[in-house]
């Protein structure tokens, strides 16, 4: 395990949540399946209680611990994408697997993990500053999923 891994926290669906990221994003994959060892708060001897697993490169710990916690948007995920085809791949992947859309090229998984499906174009927009930057975060103000076209048309002005 890594010194440093993030921990997300599951009702009882981590393993579900690790297999599906692991199916969807590149450089990501379930590496352990832990069962609990005795009965805990909000489950029994044998359930699966955490997932160790990578998503998109990053290490992180699935933990079945109950429903109590639930997620929000002040963690999410952003993947970087190269073109509008990667972009609609990961974004139909959460979205159409009981995701929610959400602004801005944000949305939500089943699991309630928010995701910020965000093309380099409006990336490299935003670092350039000026002019050309206000028009890509205008543009991009106004969608859901980010459409690189519309990105790259607002850069040029």
């Amino acid at each position: 395990m890594s010194k440093n891994t993030i921990c997300l926290w599951f009702d009882k669906d981590a393993e579900d949540a690790a297999r599906f990221y692991a199916q969807v994003f590149p450089d990501s994959r379930v590496t352990a399946v832990h069962r609990a060892p005795s009965d805990y708060p909000s489950g029994k001897e044998g359930d699966v209680l955490t997932v160790e697993m990578t998503v998109a490169g990053v290490p992180c710990l699935g933990l079945n611990g109950g429903p109590m916690f639930k997620h929000n948007e002040a963690f999410s995920f952003q993947i970087a994408t190269d073109d509008q085809e990667e972009t609609d791949r990961y974004w139909n992947a959460i979205v159409g697997n009981g995701g929610q859309e959400s602004a801005c090229g944000w949305c939500k998984d089943k699991w309630g993990i928010s995701w910020q499906i965000t093309p380099r174009v409006l990336t490299e927009a935003m670092a350039a500053g000026g002019a050309e930057a206000k028009r890509a975060f205008d543009a991009m103000m106004e969608m859901g999923k980010i459409d690189v076209a519309a990105i790259e048309a607002a850069r040029r002005g």
